[in-house]
């Protein structure tokens, strides 16, 4: 192992972190906006005490989101200083965008939601924590927009090899980046809807309190909805790996040689024949190029090399992802048919929502080693490879203790998400305070 192996750690490590935080921030934000929306509305106080409740949920989960997400610019340095000056003029602007609009806007903005209670007018209240969800949804396109130039460069020239910057409409209208950016919008909302489940779950096995059902209800339409955005995602996204990374599809299928009518792999000895080939192309009978095939053109193109990802953890990623994803929205939609005409939730369907929490989390980090490893041994597809970007003065010592320290500070920081959100949790959502009553003056001094 040399300090290549042990950087990628390190980089995957920090960004699973990282990424437990991300989707959550993304939809819970949302979720609670509805919630106040539907207080503003409707003046029902069980509305005020769920905003307030899964708001403080949302407010513990962002600022985790916020640490961990430092350490991954530094990264870039310490680690990856070629990639870093090779991309640098590309990914200026994306991240720029992100940092000075989009996470301003949302940090700003949850900042005046957090203290304007009782101090702001009620429209503008509600108002902010709009425009802090909006924000983080903001900040997700910019980052995917460039995360997708990495698997499909477009808009750019390179000059004293060096990636310039030529067109940034085309970068943020990536063709890669419009499929990917509500395929992973699409999965935040199903990890939400998820937790939002599990915790509405845990309470109605304690109390019949029908808020908990009204809200349960509510992440359940979500999930379901955003399941039907990431299935329709996902085809959009089958057929431009198919164009753009034929290598990232073969190996998550498997498929060793170009084959007509490629059939899909449910597992290791059980295949569909034809709907790889359909999912690819929409023809049952197009040919999908194999990984053994694809790696002697590549040859030919680049130069020797190996240029197949790890096609076990690919293979196996595609279908965890697919899996309990696929869970988690039969779940939703299972839950919705129970429920249908206010019919009370069973206590089995009660108990099953618990399960909503872990599952969406291990699809979305199963699809983020699917995106991130399919693409090896390529940081930007076509352009330069890992073994390329990585610091030239780093020692496998160094990165040793940096990872050792970084993995450390990770797992205290996800110990103390975890024992916040379940105190916070357990503690449940307590009856709002009540506004202070006008002060009245004794008679005596009226006058």
């Amino acid at each position: 192992m040399d300090a290549l192996d042990l950087a990628r750690w390190q980089f995957g490590v920090t960004t699973v972190y990282h990424f437990l935080f991300v989707p959550l921030t993304i939809g819970l934000g949302i979720f609670v906006a509805g919630l106040q929306t539907a207080w503003h509305r409707t003046g029902k106080e069980h509305y005020l005490r769920l905003t307030k409740f899964f708001g403080k949920l949302f407010l513990i989960n962002f600022a985790m989101g916020v640490v961990t997400g430092i350490v991954q610019e530094f990264q870039f340095g310490m680690n990856w200083s070629e990639y870093s000056t090779f991309v640098g003029d590309v990914f200026g602007a994306p991240l720029a965008m992100e940092a000075l609009l989009a996470f301003f806007m949302e940090s700003t903005f949850l900042g005046l939601w957090i203290f304007g209670w009782e101090r702001l007018p009620k429209r503008v209240h509600l108002a902010c924590i709009w425009a802090a969800a909006i924000g983080s949804n903001l900040s997700a396109y910019f980052i995917l927009a460039a995360n997708a130039w990495m698997k499909h460069p477009v808009g750019y020239e390179v000059v004293d090899g060096k990636a310039r910057m030529t067109d940034l409409w085309a970068v943020l209208t990536n063709s890669t980046a419009l499929a990917q950016v509500p395929h992973v919008i699409g999965a935040a909302f199903i990890v939400a809807g998820g937790f939002v489940l599990a915790v509405c779950g845990y309470w109605m096995l304690r109390t019949r309190a029908p808020m908990w059902r009204g809200a349960a209800r509510a992440a359940l339409v979500m999930t379901a909805i955003a399941g039907a955005v990431v299935a329709g995602t996902g085809d959009s996204s089958a057929r431009l790996m198919y164009e753009q990374q034929p290598m990232k599809l073969a190996a998550a299928e498997g498929l060793e040689h170009d084959t007509a009518s490629a059939p899909f792999s449910v597992a290791p000895g059980i295949e569909i024949p034809g709907v790889l080939s359909f999912l690819s192309t929409h023809d049952p009978k197009a040919v999908v190029q194999g990984t053994e095939d694809l790696q002697r053109r590549f040859e030919r193109r680049f130069g020797p090399g190996d240029y197949r990802p790890d096609q076990p953890v690919v293979f196996w990623s595609f279908r965890v992802m697919i899996g309990f994803g696929l869970a988690t929205v039969g779940l939703s939609v299972l839950g919705l048919w129970l429920t249908r005409r206010r019919r009370p939730f069973p206590e089995p369907l009660s108990r099953a929502l618990l399960l909503a929490l872990p599952l969406p989390l291990l699809a979305v980090i199963a699809g983020w080693l699917l995106s991130e490893i399919g693409r090896q041994p390529w940081t930007v597809a076509g352009e330069l490879l890992t073994a390329s970007s990585v610091s030239p003065g780093v020692s496998l010592a160094e990165v040793a203790t940096s990872l050792t320290v970084f993995t450390l500070l990770y797992g205290g920081l996800a110990v103390a998400e975890a024992v916040l959100l379940t105190r916070h949790v357990r503690k449940g959502a307590e009856e709002p305070e009540p506004a202070p009553e006008p002060e009245r003056l004794e008679p005596s001094l009226m006058y």
